[in-house]
């Protein structure tokens, strides 16, 4: 019965353990690295809202051919899991930021709308590896023109 009963708190342990491992973690710091027509790096923050919820703010820049920019986005992001640790997400948001384009000698201040969509994929350790890619929608022809597809890379610590 002893043996049993030990069998029982063990098993018990590990699929504790295991469902610790996969759950998402409230907080998340890191980088996200790439653009669609130049460089760009940004701070990154995620915050657990709810489960499979979560929000994500950025700061960074890009250095495109005639525009550098710095900008901050807020996005909210639903998770869905799509097998063990692989997560796919989608989200919506925003922000705002300042520019200078050298091309037609224009600086100022620009407003834009933005979704996510992505795949991560999240490490036993405390790390996480996403790919995703953020169309956004300009508020200032200066700045761009129409959409811009932001492909990126992303790497942050779990905590």
């Amino acid at each position: 019965m002893k043996k049993l009963f030990l069998l029982l708190i063990i098993s018990v342990s590990c699929g504790i353990c295991s469902v610790n491992a996969q759950r998402i973690s409230p907080n998340a710091l890191g980088l996200r690295i790439g653009d669609s027509d130049g460089f760009g790096a940004e701070i990154s923050y995620q915050r657990l809202l709810r489960s499979n919820t979560r929000l994500e703010l950025d700061l960074g820049w890009r250095d495109s051919r005639y525009v550098d920019a710095v900008k901050i986005t807020a996005l909210h992001q639903w998770v869905w899991r799509l097998d063990g640790n692989l997560n796919w997400f989608a989200g919506v948001g925003g922000g705002l930021g300042s520019y200078d384009n050298d091309k037609i000698d224009k600086s100022g201040t620009f407003l834009f709308a933005a979704g996510d969509l992505g795949l991560e994929y999240n490490f036993d350790i405390p790390l996480i590896l996403s790919l995703d890619m953020r169309p956004e929608i300009g508020f200032n022809d200066a700045y761009r023109d129409g959409l811009d597809l932001d492909i990126a890379l992303g790497i942050r610590y779990q905590f």
